[in-house]
């Protein structure tokens, strides 16, 4: 894919329980691809969520990315049906907040989760990437901490959303 083509791709990014539109990630997503990054009143995991089915409707993302507190909204969102498209979940918090630990039949999603996280239980992103559609969820355990900040700093982040997005043509075959 070409420079140009990559910069096409519209990515919805969902930042963290202490995050922000210009947190590392945030601002590293805006660099390489059409993206937006809702500031959300995190004090409400159910208006976030509410808050990102709206922008998902209205912006209509090619790629969803969640980090931490921002995957638990991601996960929501799946299982609401309110989004079925590419999913890249950083480090998901799914288990701090009340949402069913399961992922939709047939959506293309790719969980990365720091192996040194203290913050957030890696057991979570296991238990997750068991769920859903064998072949188009995976799981990727990186050497890192919880902010995945290796992610941003090796660019790997832009190559992670290339690829989910990717496989959602696997479901198709």
């Amino acid at each position: 894919m070409t420079a140009g083509a990559e910069t096409r791709l519209r990515v919805l990014f969902v930042h963290g329980l202490e995050s922000s539109p210009q947190s590392s990630k945030a601002l590293f997503l805006a660099e390489h691809f059409v993206a937006r990054t809702p500031a959300m009143d995190t004090s409400s995991f159910e208006a976030c969520v509410t808050l990102q089915a709206r922008e998902i409707a209205e912006f209509r993302p090619d790629v969803v990315v969640g980090s931490s507190f921002g995957g638990a909204v991601v996960v929501a969102l799946l299982a609401r049906g309110a989004h079925r498209g590419p999913t890249l979940l950083l480090a998901p918090a799914q288990r701090h907040y009340p949402v069913e630990e399961r992922l939709p039949e047939g959506v293309a999603v790719q969980i990365v989760h720091g192996t040194r996280d203290e913050v957030v239980d890696i057991a979570g992103s296991r238990a997750l990437a068991r769920s859903g559609t064998p072949g188009l969820v995976q799981l990727l355990e990186v050497d890192d901490e919880h902010r995945l900040q290796s992610l941003v700093t090796s660019g790997r982040l832009a190559e992670l959303v290339r690829s989910v997005f990717a496989a959602k043509d696997a479901g198709h075959s």
